[in-house]
């Protein structure tokens, strides 16, 4: 019987493995010793018909709390006999009923439940409802189920149970009473009854003082985010190895209260890497070894492959360390630590019982592959792949200082550089329209980068994706529109020109929304809350500069108009009008470009340290 609230299975001496789904029974127990344990609140957990043994990154509690009684110690084919399990409150359960002569042998008769909203029927190998387990993680007293006597059954029978009172609180195989068919010789007893109830982890410390970087770059391999921060602050996160003969000392230390990772991965990619937790469960840390599956839950391994493990967990500071082999040919998923790998260093939150949950932000990427075994570096990384680090500060250029610029230039300049000319073209046209294909040259080579780096549409982006495709086709039919402009006196420029309006405006728009969205992805993920205030702060100014020139424009009008005769008579053409106001409007143009090129510094400095 097993419990499975985890993410995997665990053997004393060869470590975890997920299992390969639909991968046959026979061949799977031929593979491993163990068997696979996936985690499974909902209690279906067929996987673990075999393995008894949750892997909850800790070992198996020694005294059991709660007990299996029957209603008889007889039986014969068909007979139903009444299986109780009770004691303190408890999570999951998984009880079956085995040959208490070979206990490893497949499960033995079906079961009948009593109370459907607390156990539920699964199938165990050929064997129809050959046990019982939870439907949830609600806590529980006590269960009551039927075991009906198979016509085969052996001449001695055991019920066996796991119970998982909290996520790393659990007892594996309680044994439970032996019923025998009449007549039947006592039983022989098993050679390894219980065997899986012995510990195996070692001995754990706490350490009296925090971590430091002596000895980054020349004594240890160190990885440091931001760069060059002492481990001792509050906002460091910190890894380093140190060689010692045949193993490495590791020390990993960083601001959380969940729990901090680090991997060994041969890509950039999650899945298929070596991984280390410490979780902080109840103010109390636990380090596991852990393998990683794609984008799945990691999963926990036995602790018996780490030695000298130490932990500290101060003023929201959380610290471990320990001792692993450089090689571990015995562990499955245990990498040899004299090659090369991208390493990552992630950060999150776990509940009460130490269960992790995803990380919310991209874990620290170094920028190649290392040995940390070899040469000592003190480096740093990066929570941000370039490619996506290039699509943001390629987005910034584009809509904070080309589009914005080109705008206000073709909406407050034409009467200012009307008689200005540039490869025979108005001048105010040519700067517009060189912004403006700039803008779209731009745009165009960041829109294709997140497809190049996630290898398709991204599922976790949210509407980021989306509206970013729309502001895309917006720019491309806006740059179309604008090669079929009709002439200046045609009767369908006035037609032409509100599209144009209307098509820019709600590119820019749909623009600044989008990047709103996009600085708070994992993938890219800003200074919150400072890149919301800056972003609101350039669209403040954008519009301020915008309705100033306004103003001023009005103002100019006004000021060459006549009262003459009862009736108001413009003295001066609306173009002649707006000439007059060429400085004004060459000072503004001037500090909205050196204020607009201050927030795209800002922001591009932003990028460059995540």
């Amino acid at each position: 019987m097993a419990v499975l609230l985890g993410l995997g299975c665990c053997n004393r001496r060869t470590g975890c493995k997920m299992e390969l789904p639909g991968l046959a029974f026979a061949v799977w127990m031929f593979i491993c010793f163990y068997a696979s344990v996936d985690g499974y609140p909902s209690g279906k957990v067929r996987e673990a018909c075999t393995s008894m043994i949750p892997c909850h990154g800790s070992s198996p509690q020694l005294s059991p709390e709660h007990t299996i009684t029957v209603n008889g110690t007889e039986f014969k084919p068909g007979d139903n006999i009444e299986v109780h399990l009770s004691g303190p409150d408890f999570e999951g359960f998984f009880i079956q009923a085995r040959d208490a002569e070979h206990l490893d042998s497949p499960a033995v008769g079906s079961f009948m439940l009593v109370d459907r909203r607390l156990s539920q029927l699964l199938t165990c190998g050929r064997t129809k409802n050959s046990a019982v387990s939870h439907t949830s993680k609600a806590k529980k007293k006590y269960i009551k189920v039927y075991w009906i006597a198979p016509g085969d059954a052996p001449k001695h029978v055991q019920f066996l149970a796991t119970v998982v009172k909290k996520y790393k609180i659990f007892w594996v195989k309680i044994p439970g009473p032996i019923v025998s068919q009449p007549n039947a010789l006592s039983p022989t007893p098993p050679l390894h009854a219980t065997s899986e109830a012995v510990s195996t982890s070692h001995p754990v410390s706490y350490l009296s003082k925090p971590f430091n970087a002596s000895g980054c770059g020349s004594m240890k391999f160190c990885i440091r985010n931001p760069s060059n921060c002492d481990p001792e602050s509050a906002s460091c996160f910190f890894l380093s190895f140190r060689q010692e003969k045949s193993s490495v000392f590791i020390e990993m230390s960083g601001p959380s209260e969940g729990y901090l990772a680090f991997a060994l991965s041969r890509d950039q990619w999650m899945g298929g890497d070596d991984a280390y937790l410490c979780v902080n469960e109840d103010h109390r840390v636990h380090v596991s070894p852990a393998y990683l599956k794609g984008r799945s839950r990691p999963v926990l391994d036995s602790e018996n492959a780490l030695e000298d493990v130490s932990w500290r967990l101060v003023d929201g500071v959380l610290q471990c360390s320990f001792r692993r082999s450089i090689r571990l040919p015995a562990y499955k998923g245990r990498f040899n630590l004299d090659a090369t790998y991208y390493i990552f260093l992630a950060d999150g939150e776990a509940s009460e019982g130490g269960l992790i949950h995803k990380h919310r932000r991209q874990p620290l990427i170094t920028n190649g592959i290392y040995n940390v075994t070899g040469l000592p570096h003190d480096i740093g990384g990066s929570r941000s792949p370039r490619l996506i680090k290039a699509h943001g500060a390629l987005m910034f250029v584009a809509w904070i200082t080309t589009v914005s610029i080109g705008v206000l230039v073709a909406r407050f300049f034409k009467p200012v550089w009307s008689h200005s000319f540039l490869f025979g073209k108005e001048m105010w046209f040519q700067v517009h329209r060189m912004l403006m294909l700039t803008t779209v040259t731009l745009t165009s080579i960041s829109f294709v980068l997140p497809f190049i780096y996630r290898g398709g549409w991204s599922q976790q982006a949210g509407f980021h994706p989306y509206l970013g495709c729309t502001v895309m086709a917006l720019t491309i039919f806006q740059a179309l529109m604008a090669g079929f402009r009709p002439s200046r006196h045609a009767p369908r420029r006035q037609l032409f020109n509100w599209f144009h309006w209307s098509t820019g405006t709600t590119a820019r728009i749909l623009a600044v929304v989008t990047m709103f969205l996009g600085m708070d992805l994992p993938a890219l993920d800003l200074p919150d809350p400072w890149d919301t205030y800056t972003m609101i702060g350039f669209v403040a100014w954008h519009v301020g500069i915008d309705v100033l020139l306004e103003i001023h424009s009005y103002c100019l009008v006004r000021k060459v108009e006549v009262i003459e005769d009862d009736r108001v008579q413009i003295l001066q053409s609306l173009t002649s009008a707006e000439a007059e106001g060429r400085l004004f409007k060459q000072i503004v143009l001037a500090i909205y470009i050196c204020g607009n090129v201050v927030f795209l510094i800002a922001f591009l400095a932003a990028i460059s340290q995540i």
